[in-house]
């Protein structure tokens, strides 16, 4: 699923392509939409299946994406946003809980629950592209957090011997074990205040008053 792509040159024809050439981002859109369909249908993603789904020539598929893993990882982070940056002027504390919690309330609206499980398995069963999901998408998503939690080491608030990205996956992993190893929903109530209490108890470990 994540080796590089045949050699282009063996099939260029388009499959249902519409009337007129369309613009390079119409282009990226539809074999971004069209592998997403593949994967909420829980259908093997390849370049064959994307082609035939997507109306778009393999010549432009080959030169949007140099293998499939790359096209996958891309398509994985369609309806996700960078979390906003969290207010460093008042109360840390309250600020990093709430960046947290207050984003898992009612989860991503644009982020079905189906699609996130199929993330996981798809990265589960292949390194590759769990590699190539979390360096050109996940790790970006960690800047806010991970700036708050290096404010509060500069404020005297945190301990100054923090390990910020290990801080991170810790907090970070609260949540992913709710949904991965429990099954529960992440805006279940129940869910939410064990988040949090959870998150009460890092806090105190973090904290450089204990």
């Amino acid at each position: 699923m994540t080796t590089a792509m045949a050699d282009p040159g063996a099939s260029t024809h388009a499959v249902r392509r519409g009337p007129g050439r369309p613009r390079n981002e119409e282009i990226d859109s539809q074999l971004l939409r069209a592998t997403l369909e593949l994967i909420d249908e829980q259908t093997e993603v390849t370049a064959a299946r994307i082609v035939e789904r997507s109306g778009v020539s393999r010549a432009a598929l080959y030169r949007r994406w140099p293998s499939l893993t790359t096209l996958i990882s891309a398509a994985l982070d369609v309806g996700r946003e960078m979390p906003p940056a969290i207010p460093l002027d008042g109360n840390l504390r309250e600020a990093i809980l709430e960046g947290m919690l207050g984003s898992t309330e009612s989860g991503p609206a644009e982020y079905p629950e189906e699609r996130f499980r199929q993330r996981i398995r798809l990265v589960m069963a292949d390194r590759e592209l769990q590699k190539a999901y979390w360096s050109s998408h996940v790790s970006r998503r960690r800047g806010p957090m991970e700036a708050a939690l290096r404010t509060g080491i500069e404020q005297g608030v945190l301990r100054p011997d923090l390990d910020v990205e290990a801080c991170f996956d810790l907090i970070a992993g609260v949540f992913y074990y709710q949904i991965v190893v429990r099954g529960d929903r992440i805006n279940d109530k129940n869910t939410h205040a064990r988040c949090r209490a959870a998150l009460e108890v890092t806090w105190r470990g973090m904290s450089a008053t204990g």
